[in-house]
């Protein structure tokens, strides 16, 4: 028989006017599978059957709070269950609400040494607020030892080479054996995969479920929970940083821009490649 979920958190949306139920619990073949490093991975495989149940619940997801479907991932991939976070507005949202359903979750952040020092200072603060257990993951090299790797700083050359070996190489190994994860991701973020976003779906980029609580949430959604409930957030969000990544590569943003339009600023390029299907 189906669960109903009952949170005692009040969202900062209207409540869907269906009771929303849990659904059966997807589908999971054993036989591993191989992750980026040629090792085995999470024990999941995308085969058809497992595309169309996440669907399925992406489907029925749509009309959820963000609460119940951080509850529903709880209770499908717990204790496979992680989240990345780079602290920005959307991720101390969803760290707000996982303290009130489950603060065991595994919780970790893609430290590239580039990160600001408000974005550090942030995380001991939420560490203390909700009692959390942040891991920082890195690469293997120091920036000292990359830059000198390269010459100097390549995020002045290669942009992408560098988000790629500091950050979509770290998130590939530090998901290893993990069925789940979530992201803090919304549609209104811009075009391209944001835009598409399911609740729920498959990132075949780190073979594993990827879960977006907030897919349906606007911006003005997000800061009107921040301010009703207090949660803390980078202060240099109050100094024009709509978005914000890795120092060398963020500026405040003007008046009309886009809130991204801070990050690489001068260039084409609006994504690390965290969220992107290619």
């Amino acid at each position: 028989m189906a669960t109903v979920i009952s949170l005692t958190m009040t969202p900062p949306v209207v409540t869907p006017e269906q009771p929303f139920v849990i659904m059966s619990q997807p589908v999971r073949p054993t036989g591993p599978v191989t992750g980026p490093d040629g090792g085995s991975h999470n024990g999941l495989e995308p085969t058809p059957e497992l595309l169309a149940e996440l669907a399925e619940h992406s489907r029925r997801l749509e009309s959820a709070t963000p609460q119940e479907i951080i509850a529903w991932a709880v209770e499908n991939y717990a204790p496979k269950l992680t989240m990345a976070t780079a602290f920005g507005p959307e991720g101390c949202v969803i760290m707000h609400m996982l303290a009130a359903i489950d603060p065991s979750t595994y919780v970790f952040n893609l430290d590239t040494g580039y990160q600001f020092k408000e974005t550090l200072d942030l995380a001991d603060r939420i560490e203390k607020r909700y009692g959390l257990k942040i891991d920082f993951k890195r690469a293997d090299t120091t920036v000292e030892q990359y830059e000198a790797l390269h010459g100097g700083p390549l995020y002045k050359t290669n942009s992408d080479q560098c988000c790629f070996d500091r950050k979509v190489k770290v998130l590939r190994q530090s998901v290893l054996g993990w069925q789940a994860w979530m992201s803090g991701i919304r549609r209104d973020q811009g075009t391209g995969d944001r835009a598409g976003i399911p609740i729920v779906g498959w990132d075949k980029k780190f073979a594993l479920v990827k879960i977006s609580p907030l897919a349906n949430w606007t911006k003005k959604d997000v800061w009107k929970l921040i301010t009703e409930e207090n949660v803390p957030y980078n202060p240099l969000h109050d100094q024009g940083y709509t978005s914000i990544g890795c120092w060398p590569c963020t500026r405040a943003v003007m008046f009309g821009e886009d809130e991204r339009a801070g990050r690489w600023s001068g260039s084409a390029k609006k994504e690390c490649g965290l969220h992107t299907s290619d």
